[in-house]
């Protein structure tokens, strides 16, 4: 059958691009191994290397083909395509198509692909002896990734999930039956609601390059294996790790930012599984370039060093694993579904895990050995899913075994002095890396279900669970980062230390002092030795920034080139602090305290749906809310993004601080109903002022008011109920005070002063009126708005015996209402100005490490 309007040459062109990546990795992977086999700068390896960087150019041209070509299928809307279609829509704004390439897996694997390939030309760049051996494992891992996106069918098992498939041959309907079913698809399925943040434009590039990155220490401790070179590898991977860690960081806490903005957990951190899974590595990549500069300086640590870089690389792939197989489906808000790639996905890991003891074995036959236990677990897996427990563990404890064994990697027998700074830097290494152990550990519960199919339920508390184990690294982390500069490799005097240490422990304690006089901690939740041990973190974080300051003008002589290293000790410390001013001391301005809400409350650590910490909020009415009075004034749909916005006004009572805020509404299209909450927050210097909808009256409801009038002829004085209290006609006042109708003075007005009395005890005014105009009688309702109560007078009635008619009606469409829960998040800044100083810190160290070896070559 020959179908109507579809464009299969965009397509066409992708799968070969697709194809050719695949392809090129390959064989490139194949010419970089024979060019590191040649002796260095020889013809042969000179052949191998210009033919390998020869195939890596067509992988690169491949990669942004791959790239083009879907961006033309996306911006163009031709849901031919089963990707345009699932991702993307007519009414998205230009700058969220992007967006629509990471809302797939498929986009995600190009987006790592694409900076593997960056960074390759990097290296590529340097030339050297280190460029094969490490361009061998790039490209080996290249293969991997590629192939997730083949879509190729080999003895009934799909390898990748190609993004060009045609939308008729991967859907059963009876649409496709008929050659112009493209008349019928008339948009797509639009981008996840979630992701329709700008955030979410510029996070997942930042953070995969990260994880691109972490394959450059993985590839050179490999490379060093190749090379049977234990020793020089170790200074010029230096500064891609640092490059690394900088990324990934900053990856990680963009992906802070946009949970702050979108998501409604009324934070930037919440233990997500996701989150976990991405932190890990971090941890581990800064144990590993600690354990590196040791090396560097005393000699130690390389085999940590080895280790660190190694499993760091390993844990990125892990985390890909957990993140794409749909494990974390039930457990995070924002795991991709499983596209049924999961063994194609175990694979890669087991891959990466297990390569490392293929090329660090001796001789062809250990090799061989090694290889054959690897294939055995792998294909014993598909009956025993606990051995892939024991494939991706044992891997790593091999790795382990084989590194403390390997007699070639030089090492010093002689244990470290106490007080040197190789063995707390050390230390410090090491409580990262089990923190992270720990992290993932909890974070693997899902996996460890469902490989021994147990039922073992997360903590109640789940992020108080990771808290009171990770303030007690903050402590020991604070601690170290302060003291340990202060110490000299090898030996250090122990008054010596102790002198030069006074004077930033003198400040730190009069700063923390100063802090609990004045602002305190106001965290009493979980009791008192948690609440000390969040001072003594506090003290720690204070402790890291004014020891590093000062050493950077005391040790360095406030040379900044050398500074690095210190000032990204000086972000960590501002970090830290910023965390736990703007944690412990956050605060719920939103109680309730007019006794109105919709919500009720469905478990104990149900924040959002808590009915005391979510104010109701009735349009035009002025509500207390704190140190604040608060009106919801009026909502509206932006055409552009199609989100409802909320205007909020904030008003202080003493009149001195006026703003509003915006939360918005947004059509949760995919993986729930209804619609989905986006905070906003007002930014001052000192804190954040963060509000977002919890509930709200139903847009499609409000101003639809089909109820009638129920005419009630009373008694002036007299007591008549409704449906949630009573209320008591007062008397009729001609002409009344009131600015309601200060636009009738020409006109005679009659009005009927009502009390309405609510169950709870609260007193509302209402004034139902009529004016007469000429011979003409108008009526003039009135409306108390937080009882969904009308009153209309309709007439006077019988004035001898006080009697009157007034209509009544109660109707929820009336009532037009949100629930609002905001936050105060005192210090927040700190965290955020932290995560600059840190990142500036460690880009002047890479600055500094890139000129060193510089220098060196020309030595």
């Amino acid at each position: 059958m020959e179908f109507i309007g579809e464009h299969l040459i965009p397509g066409k062109l992708g799968h070969f691009f697709v194809l050719l990546s695949f392809i090129s990795s390959l064989i490139g992977a194949i010419a970089y191994y024979k060019s590191t086999r040649s002796v260095f700068e020889s013809e042969d390896s000179k052949y191998w290397t210009k033919l390998a960087r020869f195939l890596f150019a067509f992988q690169t041209i491949a990669i942004l083909g791959i790239f083009i070509t879907l961006y033309y299928i996306i911006s163009h809307h031709l849901f031919e395509y089963k990707y345009a279609w699932q991702h993307s829509s007519r009414a998205l704004p230009m700058e969220y198509l992007l967006s629509c390439f990471w809302e797939g897996q498929e986009g995600s694997f190009m987006l790592w692909s694409f900076w593997n390939a960056v960074i390759g030309w990097v290296l590529i760049s340097r030339k050297g002896k280190w460029e094969a051996p490490v361009m061998t494992i790039m490209n080996l891992v290249q293969i991997v990734i590629s192939s997730m996106l083949l879509g190729l069918v080999v003895f009934g098992h799909k390898f990748g999930s190609n993004p060009f498939v045609l939308l008729r041959n991967e859907m059963d309907a009876p649409i496709f039956s008929t050659p112009n079913y493209l008349d019928f698809i008339k948009d797509g399925n639009g981008l996840n609601a979630s992701l329709q943040n700008y955030w979410m434009v510029i996070h997942p590039p930042v953070l995969f390059l990260g994880f691109a990155s972490t394959l450059v220490p993985f590839a050179f401790a490999l490379a060093s294996f190749l090379r049977r070179d234990y020793h020089n590898w170790a200074a010029p991977v230096l500064p891609w790790a640092l490059f690394a860690v900088a990324t990934l960081g900053t990856g990680i806490m963009m992906g802070g930012a946009w949970a702050y903005e979108s998501l409604t957990f009324g934070g930037y951190w919440a233990w997500d599984p996701v989150e976990n899974a991405s932190l890990v590595p971090w941890l581990v990549l800064i144990a590993g370039i600690h354990t590196n500069i040791v090396y560097k300086n005393s000699g130690y640590s390389l085999k940590s060093t080895y280790f660190f870089y190694i499993i760091a690389f390993c844990l990125i792939v892990y985390s890909t694993f957990l993140t794409r197989s749909g494990v974390l489906g039930d457990t995070s808000v924002h795991s991709f579904t499983d596209l049924g790639m999961n063994v194609q996905l175990f694979l890669f890991l087991s891959f990466v895990i297990w390569l490392p003891n293929i090329i660090h074995a001796k001789g062809l036959t250990n090799k061989l050995i090694i290889g054959f236990i690897y294939l055995a677990l792998c294909i014993l897996t598909y009956k025993f899913a606990i051995v892939s427990f024991a494939t991706i563990v044992g891997g790593m404890v091999f790795t382990a075994v084989q590194l403390s064994r390997n007699k070639d990697i030089p090492h010093i027998a002689k244990e470290e002095n106490l007080y040197s700074r190789e063995f707390w830097i050390y230390i410090a290494s090491l409580v990262f890396f089990l923190s992270g152990i720990v992290i993932i550990a909890k974070t693997s519960l899902p996996v460890f279900n469902q490989l021994f199919n147990t039922s073992i339920a997360p903590p109640e508390d789940i992020e108080f669970s990771y808290n009171q184990i990770q303030i007690w690294v903050a402590i020991v982390v604070g601690f170290l980062t302060a003291v340990a500069q202060y110490l000299r490799y090898k030996d250090t005097p122990v008054k010596s230390v102790l002198k030069k240490l006074l004077i930033p422990t003198l400040v730190t304690l009069g700063l923390y002092l100063l802090f609990v006089l004045t602002i305190g901690i106001k965290y009493y939740k979980k009791g008192l030795g948690f609440e000390i041990a969040i001072h003594a973190a506090l003290f720690m974080g204070i402790y890291a920034v004014i020891a590093n300051l000062l050493y950077i003008f005391s040790g360095l002589k406030g040379n900044l080139k050398l500074s690095g290293a210190s000032i990204a000790h000086v972000g960590f410390g501002l970090v830290l602090v910023g965390i736990l001013i703007s944690s412990a001391n956050k605060e719920t301005i939103s109680i309730n305290t007019t006794g109105i809400s919709p919500l009720k409350m469905k478990d104990d650590n149900d924040a959002n749906n808590n009915p005391a910490e979510n104010t109701t909020l009735i349009k035009g009415i002025s509500t207390d809310m704190k140190k604040y009075m608060v009106t919801y004034v009026k909502d509206t749909v932006n055409p552009r993004d199609g989100k409802r916005y909320y205007e909020i006004d904030f008003v202080s009572k003493d009149s001195s601080e006026r703003f509003k805020l915006y939360p918005n509404l947004i059509e949760n299209n995919k993986g729930g109903e209804g619609l989905m909450p986006n905070p906003d927050a007002k930014h001052y210097l000192s804190h954040d002022v963060f509000g977002y909808v919890t509930f709200l009256s139903d847009p499609n409801v409000k101003d639809k008011d089909t109820t009638t009038f129920r005419n009630k002829t009373i008694k002036i004085g007299d007591t008549t109920f409704y449906s949630n209290g009573m209320w008591v006609v007062n008397s009729l006042e001609l002409n009344p005070p009131d600015s309601r109708f200060e636009a009738f003075r020409k006109d005679t007005v009659l009005a009927a002063d009502i009390t309405v009395i609510s169950k709870d005890g609260r007193f509302y005014k209402s004034r139902p009126a009529f004016k007469l105009e000429g011979n003409q009688i108008n009526m003039l309702p009135d409306t108390v708005m937080s009882q969904s109560l009308v009153f209309a007078l309709i007439k006077p009635g019988d004035l001898e015996k006080k009697e009157v008619e007034i209509g009544i009606k109660e109707s929820n469409a009336i009532l037009d209402f949100i629930t609002l829960k905001v936050y105060s998040f005192p210090g927040i800044n700190i965290l955020w100005f932290g995560i600059i100083v840190m990142v500036i810190g460690t880009f002047i160290a890479i600055v500094h490490r890139v000129k060193l070896l510089k220098r060196t070559a020309k030595q």
